[in-house]
């Protein structure tokens, strides 16, 4: 069901947010060199490595950690960085990956390949086993602001509950996070 679900909306929100996505790929194009995209190697179900799509926010060379690790992340920014973090437009890429089933809508935030402490924590209990979102249950609980072992506690309540309505709940929370820019450092 969860998967119909994923398929039917992604394919929903494509199609609504085509103009948008070639609106943002062009200003990005536009205001910094570099691909449009920018693929990070993230961490999905079962720890299986994939490729996720994001809008490029941050300049060509900039280390592939955690913007939270980066001594000043504002100077990585690109032109248009800040605003697409903000305005939580840099994810919409990711419709691809919920296309194709590596994301869902609602799931864990996917990891970082060299987020060793987050990986192991969620494979400890069980969250690995969750197909990671675009939004869950810690982004509307605290987002960037959270440390590790609380977004994990989040990520297990999420497991121990997980249900259509509560997928749909998550999604409208984000969605109102989103418009007010709730929990978002950079």
């Amino acid at each position: 069901m969860k998967r119909l679900f994923d398929l039917i909306v992604g394919l929903i929100a494509v199609v609504f947010l085509l103009f948008p996505l070639v609106l943002v790929g062009i200003l990005v194009r536009l205001t910094s060199p570099g691909p449009v995209i920018y693929w990070s190697d993230r961490v999905g179900k079962r720890n299986k490595l994939f490729k996720m799509p994001k809008f490029r926010t941050m300049l060509i060379g900039t280390p592939a950690v955690a913007t939270h690790l980066l001594a000043n992340p504002e100077q990585y920014l690109t032109p248009m960085g800040s605003f697409l973090r903000k305005s939580s437009l840099d994810e919409l890429p990711q419709l691809w990956s919920i296309l194709i089933g590596d994301m869902s809508f609602v799931g864990p935030r996917p990891a970082l390949f060299n987020q060793e402490d987050l990986i192991e924590l969620r494979k400890q209990y069980s969250v690995d086993k969750l197909t990671p979102g675009l939004t869950g249950w810690a982004q509307i609980n605290g987002r960037d602001e959270l440390p590790i072992s609380d977004k994990v506690k989040l990520d297990v309540d999420y497991l121990n509950n997980k249900s259509l309505f509560l997928d749909i709940k998550i999604i409208f929370l984000t969605f109102l996070k989103v418009i007010r820019r709730d929990g978002i450092a950079h």
